[in-house]
């Protein structure tokens, strides 16, 4: 800090010495040298982010009836994020009612996928442009060399997870062959009247894992500004989300493991190996997720887990389902890539 206050002294000090193009110059190179000094790069940061919520000098100046009249637009302002609340009460409601028009479509995707359907020649008719072909992961040319007669499209959801770095960093190796049981994953709105959710549905063929069908997870949402904040409101967020039970076969259960540790009697001195059983990292996990108290309040560990898995959630909502096949073959992933290159700040957590 004390750095940075010099810093800025030697600006002054020069302008106030110095005249015309010189000086200019001067401050330039100085202006420079500071912002490749890290640690005063870092006072700047702190200064900065102190700013962002402190009233600026001129507002507290303003005459008392001016003041008044600022209250008045902020009233008009938190009437403007009501408005905005029931806007995106109403985009939740077409959600709901375009995915009655989508489902036809998904349901034939997951026909091909799982070789109940096989499309016709005028289906399967694509023809891409020379400098965007389609390259379809590597997995998929792996299955069908080792299968010279592949039944649909084998490890479709798998390899999508593998080649989405949000996913595929839960994805450890002990889950592949359960994932390779996954037929489809579907979303579903909540009902008109009903508080604003949706329900992730990841639907498995019989597997020697498991023996549910369908593993669920449910997202709560909320579309209205609070009372104490209710600048913030920036549209729905998800609130909290609740898993669902997963059956394990005997000795299957991948999101536990063993292990074994050495335990010396201090008066005895004889050793004896004792077995416990931990959490594992696994995918699975998924279904389990941290509970959130009435009080709202998370140690950093739960606050991290839950925000990730928010992000997932909403990215699995909005992305996955909707292009799973362009994640399949790749092509979404580098459209996502594109779109962060070129709106680095637009990512937000929701």
């Amino acid at each position: 800090q004390s750095e940075l206050d010099q810093d800025l002294d030697d600006v002054e000090e020069v302008e106030e010495e110095e005249t015309g193009e010189e000086t200019k110059i001067k401050a330039r190179q100085l202006t420079v040298q500071m912002m490749q000094n890290p640690q005063i790069l870092a006072a700047l940061q702190e200064r900065l982010d102190g700013l962002v919520e402190t009233p600026t000098g001129y507002i507290e100046s303003l005459p008392r009836v001016v003041k008044r009249r600022v209250n008045a637009l902020k009233n008009l302002q938190v009437k403007c994020a009501q408005i905005e609340a029931k806007f995106y009460e109403e985009v939740h409601d077409l959600e709901r009612k375009y995915a009655v028009l989508y489902q036809p479509l998904f349901d034939k995707r997951f026909e091909i996928i799982n070789a109940i359907y096989e499309p016709t020649e005028e289906e399967c008719e694509w023809k891409p442009d020379e400098e965007d072909e389609i390259s379809v992961g590597t997995n998929f040319i792996l299955v069908c060399f080792i299968d010279e007669d592949p039944k649909g499209i084998p490890e479709f959801w798998l390899t999508v997870f593998k080649n989405v770095d949000l996913l595929s960093d839960m994805v450890q190796e002990h889950d592949e062959p359960i994932l390779k049981h996954l037929k489809d994953i579907k979303v579903k709105f909540s009902d008109a009247g009903q508080p604003m959710s949706f329900v992730l549905e990841f639907h498995f063929e019989p597997n020697e894992y498991f023996t549910n069908e369908v593993l669920t997870k449910t997202y709560r949402m909320r579309s209205e500004p609070d009372d104490s904040d209710p600048f913030s409101f920036d549209g729905p967020e998800i609130m909290g989300c609740t898993g669902c039970q997963i059956d394990w076969k005997k000795g299957k259960n991948v999101t536990l493991k063993t292990i074994k540790k050495k335990q010396k009697h201090k008066g005895r001195g004889t050793v004896r190996t004792v077995t416990k059983t931990v959490s594992n990292d696994s995918f699975f996990n998924f279904f389990a997720p941290p509970e959130v108290p009435e009080s709202g309040d998370l140690d950093d560990d739960a606050e991290a887990i839950l925000a990730a898995d928010f992000e997932i959630g909403h990215f699995l909502r909005e992305r996955i389902i909707p292009r799973s096949v362009l994640y399949f073959t790749g092509e979404a992933i580098e459209d996502d890539d594109d779109d962060k290159d070129q709106n680095p700040a637009e990512c937000k957590q929701q």
